[in-house]
């Protein structure tokens, strides 16, 4: 008689996005987010997205959203020497604390490219079939055109993760027609309607959808 399974309690999530606590420096940077009222990537997240770095090996990352420098430092530290990020941000204000704290945590410059600008725009210019990770963490009622634009950056075997994909409940409740849920929901649906991904869907931070380019 097989025994019935139970859904973690609040206690068992808490307990799991915890178990890996960030580096200090991610932790600051963290930490700048939550001052400045930005919410900053989960530890759960965090230790996520350097074990998805570690394993297959990334040297080129592209994010879509500084916000302060939390993820762009977890790369930074998941990746080897010779690994390069390339971080993408509307707001130049959320580059400067990052720049710093790149510094502070000993990555040269030639390590990073932080570009101020629109994602949409910039997209485009980048190289196509170049990146090992690209990770979506912008503006939500953009998420569409982001994960459109991935896809051509991506080489074979790279990774389009996308977070925030549950946005606080709202994207599983059907019933639900905010804007971010619709935005959310259509982006999804394009990497599922994709014959280019093998994808799955982790409840970790805000839940976040981790696709590998075929």
């Amino acid at each position: 008689m097989s025994n019935p399974v139970h859904s973690p309690d609040a206690a068992s999530w808490s307990f799991a996005e915890d178990y890996i606590a960030p580096s200090p420096d991610v932790a600051e940077a963290r930490d700048e987010a939550t001052v400045n009222t930005i919410t900053p990537i989960s530890t759960g997240v965090a230790a996520t997205l350097k074990m998805l770095t570690r394993a297959i090996d990334a040297k080129a990352v592209v994010e879509v959203g500084t916000l302060m420098g939390a993820s762009g430092l977890t790369f930074l530290e998941g990746m080897g020497p010779d690994g390069i990020l390339t971080s993408i941000d509307v707001e130049a204000d959320n580059q400067i604390p990052a720049r710093a704290l790149f510094a502070r945590g000993g990555f040269t410059s030639s390590r990073f490219r932080l570009i101020s600008g629109s994602p949409i725009e910039i997209m485009p210019k980048l190289r196509d079939g170049a990146y090992d990770i690209v990770f979506i963490n912008g503006d939500k009622l953009e998420y569409v055109e982001y994960v459109a634009g991935a896809l051509r950056l991506l080489r074979h075997g790279g990774l389009l993760v996308v977070n925030d994909v549950l946005w606080h409940n709202h994207v599983a409740d059907p019933d639900d027609e905010s804007d971010e849920a619709i935005i959310i929901r259509e982006a999804l649906e394009a990497i599922t309607g994709s014959e280019s991904y093998t994808q799955a869907m982790l409840p970790v931070g805000n839940g976040m959808l981790v696709a590998v380019k075929d």
